[in-house]
């Protein structure tokens, strides 16, 4: 294709995702309250939302997720002699960004407030700038074929053996890639984060602190909480993902996430999150007490003031996380209709928070050791905070060993237990497993989740057998 002309298409072509998709993500990201000013620009037509968006949001073209053997490919032609045009339905001004970023196109051609270049008004407009037959295009979907018929060949972007048939009944077939996207199920629900349900396991601590283990039909509800708690956790953690998608493509992990990988588009996000919620709230109204779903509700509006807000706020941001644990507990109880400990809610409240400083010293000693300066992104701390955070989170892990000490004495205790004592010896168990946590942090090598470093931990997994053995004891000996 020497000297040739290649046209490239951006969205769900070179680009990964799309324009209308991520600009729309990030203005509604910032304040929910914005879907109703996007209703009112749709009334101007498709191609004024677009105009419009481009000039709420600031897309970095250099995070977005491209499709690196097309955009490789596509560097070794311009290094042939083709000349390159970059010809998309985007807006100009984001198209114009990413030309500029990308440094390899020689024009561009995108839509304005009042022209979206899609499908004839595309082929239109490069027949009349290259001739018919003048160009090769570089396409993705069923729209593209119009594009084709008036391409002298075509490079196809897709995984569909049908386009491909399609495209080349219409003009010579040239090269094709695959789209690069792993099966749609497959990343959906790698998205959910289904090993994150363990931590939903909080809503059996309440059944087993009132030792009614043994009824099942109270069990029974446990599971319905479980599953309910399951669904709703994993329609936040689509909606966290899709209002941190740009945060997390800085991130040298997080941006692998199929939503910052472009893995899975946006537009399945923003539907699959209200869905899962719905039959979250289904199961929870059918077959839970009221409580139950009232203090589910609870759940979800503080994931939803973590996601938009508290998460950027230092410390309340991590007795927000510590409280969406202890919230756990609590609606266990509710499930099962049994009264709150308040040893139990202290316990977990102190555990949970020194967790959650985990977490956030983890990310501030990454970026220490980067020499990143200011704030860390999307967070309300920076790499000073490091000693303070230790400090806070340390603390909060002994004083929820105290509190299990206090419970050992407390007068209801010897009433559940035979033998209440044999719980001191949970106290050095719990001790030593919040000073291995910490000091696996402060070498920096704790998983950016402690509750998923505690899953696939060897030792952690022993000592939590050694805790179910010392209760055991306590309630049996």
């Amino acid at each position: 294709m020497r000297s040739e002309t290649i046209v490239v298409d951006l969205d769900g072509t070179l680009l990964r995702s799309d324009m209308l998709l991520e600009t729309a993500n990030q203005l509604v990201g910032r304040s929910p309250v914005t879907i109703l000013q996007l209703a009112g620009w749709l009334t101007g037509g498709r191609a004024s939302l677009k105009e419009q968006l481009a000039r709420a949001t600031d897309i970095d073209p250099s995070l977005l997720p491209y499709h690196e053997p097309l955009l490789n490919w596509l560097r070794t032609e311009k290094e042939r002699g083709a000349r390159l045009v970059l010809a998309t339905a985007s807006n100009e001004l984001l198209a114009s960004r990413v030309a500029a970023h990308l440094g390899i196109f020689e024009d561009v051609l995108a839509s304005n407030a009042t022209i979206n270049l899609k499908a004839a008004r595309k082929r239109d407009a490069l027949v009349e700038k290259f001739g018919a037959k003048g160009f090769v295009y570089v396409g993705n979907d069923t729209p593209d074929l119009t594009v084709w018929q008036a391409a002298s060949g075509a490079v196809v972007v897709s995984d569909s053996a049908r386009l491909i048939t399609q495209a080349g009944q219409v003009t010579q077939v040239l090269a094709t890639f695959a789209s690069g996207r792993p099966p749609l199920l497959r990343s959906l629900i790698k998205a959910m984060r289904p090993h994150q349900w363990m931590k939903n396991l909080l809503v059996f601590v309440p059944l087993l602190a009132a030792q009614q283990y043994g009824n099942t039909s109270l069990l029974e509800l446990a599971v319905f909480a479980f599953l309910a708690f399951g669904l709703t956790a994993s329609s936040v953690y689509l909606l966290n993902d899709l209002v941190d998608v740009m945060d997390d493509r800085h991130h040298a992990r997080k941006r692998k996430r199929p939503f910052a990988s472009g893995d899975l588009s946006l537009l399945v996000g923003w539907l699959a999150w209200p869905g899962l919620l719905l039959l979250a709230i289904l199961i929870s109204v059918l077959l839970l007490p009221g409580r139950f779903t009232a203090v589910l509700s609870g759940y979800f509006l503080l994931t939803l003031a973590y996601s938009f807000s508290l998460k950027r706020q230092a410390v309340l941001d991590v007795i927000t996380l510590a409280a969406l644990y202890t919230v756990r507990i609590v609606a266990g109880a509710m499930a099962v209709s049994v009264s709150l400990s308040f040893w139990l809610l202290s316990f977990s409240m102190f555990l949970f928070l020194s967790l959650a400083f985990v977490k956030r010293f983890g990310e501030l000693e990454k970026a220490r050791a980067r020499g990143k300066p200011g704030d860390i992104r999307g967070r309300g701390y920076s790499p000073d905070d490091l000693e303070v955070v230790s400090s806070m989170g340390i603390a909060s892990g002994y004083m929820s060993v105290l509190v299990m000490a206090l419970y050992i004495q407390d007068s209801k205790t010897a009433i559940l237990y035979h033998a209440p004592k044999f719980i001191w010896l949970a106290c050095p168990l719990l001790l030593y497993w919040i000073s291995r946590v910490w000091m696996i942090t402060h070498r920096g090598h704790m998983h950016d989740d402690p509750i998923v470093f505690a899953i696939k931990d060897k030792t952690s997994w022993l000592i939590g057998a050694g805790f179910l053995t010392v209760f055991a004891l306590a309630r049996f000996a």
